[in-house]
Order: C-alpha cells, then sequence, then structure tokens
C-alpha cells in the first residue's frame, strides 16, 4: 500500500481573484465595535477590505466559532461551553461571539482567510465550509502543520498558506538564496503569511520576496497598521498586508 501524501498538491483558487495588494482585515475593523463579530466583518468589507482574517475554534457541542482567544475573559474556556452559553457572555462592547456558519452565510460574497486554532475545531470547520459551498472563498491557515494538514485533506481545492515550521524552512533557505528548497517546502501552498522579521530575518526584502515568487506564492505581512509602512510594502511587491487598519490600507492602495 502506497504511504498517503502529506498535503494534498497545489491548486488554484478563485480566492487569489481580483487586485494586488490584497487587503486582509485582521478580525474585521473593530474601531467602534468587538473584533471577530459580524459587525467588525461588516465594518471591514464597508471600508474596502477584500478579505476577512479570522479565527476558529470550537464550543463544546462542536459548533465552530470565530474567536482568537483560547480563554474567555471571564476565565471560562471557549471548549467547556456549549453554543447556547457562549451566546450567553457579553463581549466588552456588547457584541457576541459569532458562529462560522453565521458569518459565511451572513456575507455570502465575502472571502475569509480562517486560522484554525485547535484540533477540536477542524472537523466542525469542515462541515460549515461544506455545506456554505464556500470552498472557493476560503483560505485555511494554522500555525500547527498538523492541524493544516489534516483540515486540507478534508477539504479538496481550498486555498492555503504554510504554517510555521514550513515558513521558518523557507525564510532560512531564502536567506541564502535556495530557491530549489524553497520552492519544494512551498510546493503545496498558494501563501505565506509572515511577519516583517523571523529571527531576526527580514522577510520583505527585493530578493526575499522574489524568492517567494519564484516558489510560487504569495506574500502576505501581518500586521501592519501604520500608513508609511503600506507604502514601503507596496512598493516592495507584497501580495498583501494583514491589518486592523483597513480603512486606512484601502486609502493607501488606492493612491
Amino acid at each position: 500500500m502506497s504511504r498517503p501524501r502529506d498535503f494534498p498538491p497545489r491548486v488554484w483558487s478563485p480566492f487569489f481573484d481580483g487586485e494586488l495588494p490584497r487587503i486582509l482585515a485582521h478580525r474585521g475593523l473593530a474601531l467602534e465595535v468587538d473584533e471577530n463579530t459580524l459587525a467588525a466583518f461588516g465594518a471591514a468589507l464597508a471600508a474596502g477590505a477584500q478579505i476577512i482574517e479570522t479565527d476558529v475554534r470550537a464550543t463544546a457541542d462542536g459548533i465552530p466559532v470565530l474567536v482568537h482567544d483560547e480563554v474567555l475573559p471571564t476565565g471560562a474556556r471557549i471548549a467547556d461551553l456549549t453554543w447556547a452559553e457562549l451566546q450567553a457572555v457579553p463581549l466588552p462592547r456588547g457584541g457576541s461571539i459569532p458562529s462560522l456558519d453565521q458569518a459565511l452565510a451572513f456575507f455570502p460574497e465575502a472571502k475569509f482567510n480562517i486560522d484554525v486554532k485547535s484540533s477540536d475545531a477542524i472537523l466542525p470547520t469542515v462541515l460549515a465550509i461544506t455545506n456554505a459551498s464556500a470552498t472557493d472563498r476560503v483560505l485555511i491557515a494554522s500555525f500547527s502543520r498538523a492541524r493544516q494538514r489534516r483540515t486540507l485533506r478534508l477539504l479538496a481545492g481550498v486555498a492555503s498558506s504554510a504554517s510555521a515550521m514550513t515558513v521558518l524552512g523557507a525564510v532560512l533557505a531564502g536567506k541564502v538564496g535556495w530557491v530549489a528548497l524553497m520552492r519544494y517546502l512551498l510546493r503545496h501552498e498558494n501563501a505565506v503569511q509572515i511577519p516583517l522579521q523571523i529571527l531576526s530575518l527580514r522577510t520583505t526584502s527585493l530578493p526575499m520576496i522574489r524568492h517567494f515568487h519564484a516558489a510560487g506564492v504569495e506574500v502576505h505581512i501581518w500586521t501592519v497598521n501604520e500608513e508609511r509602512d503600506m507604502i514601503a510594502l507596496k512598493a516592495a511587491g507584497v501580495d498583501g498586508i494583514v491589518t486592523d487598519r483597513c480603512d486606512v490600507a484601502h486609502r493607501v492602495f488606492a493612491l
């Protein structure tokens, strides 16, 4: 019996249609509302974001919910609460934590960059995306290579960005100019989503960006909130930024 592949092959996805550089709204636009809520997502889209960046965890009864932290300010763990119990917990500005199903349905044309934060969220996330027929407008990300791999195996044709260890290997290879190794490490990915520096190595130098592009992936930089940084990254040729200020990015990129 042949050994199964770790990842499905790289696929083209309509997720990557649209103008560059892409604006990924980090947890929505939370200037006056709670982050990672339907209100924040709506505000981000209205302000010009092309993609909603969000995080998914699972409740005790298996509902995929859009929240970054494992533990709420009340001290309760997301995984210990049912969906009904979670809905009774108010957020600081009066909002409530939505489910992935709600977000996909409420914004049927929006693209979502989804960071799978826990293993118990994998299957609920897959089911929500599948039930919404949203594979073409979703990108799957995860810090964990194992979580990313398991999620992608269940979502044929979905776009992906590289996990942390894969990115680290690619950056180190790029630093010494081993483009062939970068291409091999990133052969299954569509994008790398990275900070400005990794282990004191600059990720946005012109040679590094050229190496990533030669490896066949888009380069998205997080989390970029200052106008001067947005201008510099646009000039450097990055393909997208993850930002808390998608309103500012929309103005900068329109120049």
